[in-house]
């Protein structure tokens, strides 16, 4: 029985993890993207690239936490190691800056 309430309530805290953090939907980031509420894709990723010299971006994401927008871009510098940096979308602040596992 205790590992059954465990497990409940191991799936009900997943659960809120996910609505306190979704990927925002393609249309949606249009919408966000003209009426300037987030900024520029664009600007974005040379905000992340110009933390890390001659890196590549592999992959981005917008995802909406607390009410904030986050954009994450995964990079790979010239020595093949890989980061993520995280944006606040709206302004362009580095949240994190730190090298993935």
């Amino acid at each position: 029985m205790k590992k059954l309430t465990a497990l409940c309530m191991f799936v009900v805290l997943m659960m809120g993890a996910g609505l306190a953090q979704a990927d925002v939907s393609p249309d949606k980031i249009v919408e966000l993207s003209n009426s300037g509420a987030i900024l520029a894709f664009d600007k974005l990723d040379e905000t992340a690239l110009a933390q890390h010299t001659n890196a590549t971006i592999l992959d981005t994401e917008l995802e909406e936490s607390n009410s904030r927008y986050i954009y994450q871009v995964d990079l790979r510098d010239d020595k093949g190691q890989e980061w993520e940096v995280e944006m606040d979308a709206a302004t362009g602040e580095i949240l994190k800056n730190r090298q993935d596992d």
